[in-house]
């Protein structure tokens, strides 16, 4: 970050080769204030549907795609195939939003009588502060974007200082798409002006990042009785089982979802348990797998798979202090393990360590980098659930077997918001995205990642006329007599019978 004309500039580094790109303008205390004042004031005339804004929006993206594409690759390094899936991808989200927000914000009848009516129907929070993420920022930031638009919410989006180029992107297409400006303004800076905006009166954060950084955000708002969601970091876990049928069919999965955007995800695959009996085979797999996925120096090229760390030299120490503590204690690294030799970049060599266990930093702190570790068990699907759970982490679990019990149980006992079974790293909008423990609280995406945005009222009406008009809603699962232990069973059974035949 620079100093120009007595204005204060972030100066972005393209990471793939060290060059800065061009200078941005930073928000000051002062002007962050001006737009926080222009949101509130705004937020009472903005409760009404935005749909034809957000379809309009939607198919800028898609008729943008390889600029902003370039633009996201140019900035993060993330290899330009990537980038244009990200914004692809993201329409499909954006549609389940359009397709479902309208049926949130319905007033419903839940109980209705010849005395009474009971209704419940929700509001938007306000203004909405989104600090959001680098590594896919379409993804991470339309999660909040577009949901808390459609909920009637104004929203300060201050997109993370690796990502200021997409944000700004994402600011103007929605004014192209013809969002008022006050219902929607960017943010930009580094974490001084995240913290000037957690001091203001905003109605509500989300924020997407580290769980150090989410803590201490939790810990600023904790009186202030606001809603928080905080998307954290993950160390996802994946148990192989010895039935899987197709053995190279899995590793490319698993290669896939520990290396995709080199490792910078917080669902990538960090850390594989394989049952002893097929260990040696997988491991001499996954290193071949990953040793054809390609790295060129250019992320714009469609051949490159593997990019450069985004966070540049901070990253690589940070990875080179994990694996250099796990070799200590006699791990072995199988593939990399190294910076890339005369990368004009940031780059760091796919890495593979065997012989690994949960005494090593390496199986407990989050990697975030092209590195995964894989650990032989011999007690079945009990011992990889028992280290699987052994992390402060609980985002994304994976089981891969033919056997739907071993499925089961991995997925029964995982204390992780998402489990898969024959798959990974996989995100769907029609589900809720929510972690545990260290890796956060709240929704995103799913019916649920809509109701984030609005908070319920519930409505009493008690009328004096011989009826109220309006139709109950599931009031015929409502108990006509309290329930005891002697009826309970039946009143369950009675429940499951209506329920089932609606």
């Amino acid at each position: 970050m620079g100093v120009m004309a007595d204005q204060l500039f972030l100066q972005p580094i393209n990471p793939a080769t060290t060059k800065p790109i061009k200078d941005i303008k930073i928000d000051t205390k002062t002007s962050l204030k001006q737009k926080f004042d222009k949101a509130y004031l705004f937020k009472n005339e903005w409760k009404y549907e935005k749909a034809n804004i957000i379809i309009r929006f939607r198919d800028l993206l898609a008729e943008r795609i390889d600029s902003l594409a370039n633009d996201l690759t140019e900035e993060t390094g993330k290899p330009i195939t990537q980038s244009k899936n990200e914004i692809k991808a993201v329409i499909e989200r954006i549609n389940f939003f359009l397709f479902n927000f309208s049926s949130c914000l319905q007033e419903r009848a839940v109980r209705v009588t010849d005395k009474f009516r009971e209704t419940l129907s929700y509001e938007p929070l306000g203004v909405v502060g989104n600090i959001s993420a680098w590594n896919y920022p379409y993804f991470i930031g339309l999660n909040v974007i577009v949901p808390a638009l459609l909920t009637g919410n104004c929203v300060l989006y201050k997109p993370s200082e690796f990502s200021s180029i997409t944000g700004i992107n994402i600011h103007n297409l929605l004014m192209e798409a013809g969002l008022p400006e006050s219902a929607f303004q960017v943010v930009l800076g580094k974490a001084v002006i995240s913290q000037s905006l957690l001091s203001l009166p905003i109605d509500g954060l989300f924020f997407t990042g580290s769980y150090a950084t989410g803590k201490s955000i939790s810990e600023t708002l904790a009186g202030r009785m606001i809603p928080v969601q905080l998307e954290l970091g993950g160390k996802d876990a994946a148990y192989v089982h010895k039935d899987v049928e197709d053995l190279q069919s899995v590793i490319a999965s698993l290669a896939d979802g520990a290396m995709y955007n080199t490792g910078q995800s917080c669902c990538s695959v960090e850390r594989i348990y394989v049952d002893e009996e097929i260990h040696d085979q997988f491991v001499e797999g996954l290193v071949k797998e990953i040793s054809t996925y390609h790295m060129g120096f250019d992320p714009k090229s469609p051949s490159t798979y593997y990019g450069p760390l985004t966070r540049g030299q901070p990253q690589i120490e940070h990875l080179q202090r994990l694996i250099g503590n796990a070799t200590r204690r006699g791990a072995t690294v199988e593939l990399g393990g190294n910076v890339v030799q005369n990368a004009p970049g940031y780059f760091f060599a796919p890495t593979v360590l065997a012989n690994v266990n949960h005494q090593m930093d390496i199986q407990k702190e989050e990697l975030f980098g092209p590195v995964v570790t894989v650990q032989s068990v011999s007690g079945g699907p009990t011992e990889a659930v028992a280290l699987m759970n052994d992390t402060p982490f609980g985002l994304t679990g994976s089981v891969y077997s033919k056997s739907i019990e071993v499925a089961d149980y991995v997925s029964d006992n995982s204390n992780t918001g998402t489990v898969y079974w024959n798959a990974c790293d996989r995100v769907s909008p029609f589900l809720p995205w929510s972690g545990r423990g260290h890796s956060g609280i709240g929704s995103t995406l799913g019916i649920d990642g809509i109701f984030s945005f609005l908070k319920p009222k519930a409505r009493h009406f008690i009328s004096n006329q011989s009826k109220v008009l309006g139709e109950p809603f599931n009031s015929n699962i409502v108990p006509t007599e309290p329930i005891n232990s002697k009826n309970v069973s039946k009143f369950i059974e009675e429940t499951h019978e209506q329920t089932s035949s609606q």
